[in-house]
């Protein structure tokens, strides 16, 4: 296995371990930080948030699941 695959794997667990972290240190104290879920809900009251957000996961599907094939 190439080194740089094995990079990139540690980097998404790396990322993964983080947003645990956070969300078990938001979950204890809820003033400090806000939970993803309250975070989400805020982010989402506004039309143009959330056509941002799909307009982003479809570009981020488009680059690493359709631009190898097409």
């Amino acid at each position: 296995m190439p080194l740089t695959r094995i990079l990139t794997i540690c980097a998404y667990l790396a990322c993964v371990i983080a947003a645990v972290v956070v969300e078990i240190a938001a979950r204890r104290d809820p003033e400090r930080i806000a939970p993803i879920g309250n975070l989400m809900d805020r982010v989402m009251e506004t039309r143009s948030a959330r056509i941002g957000i799909l307009l982003f996961w479809w570009w981020l599907g488009w680059h690493f699941l359709v631009g190898q094939t097409v």
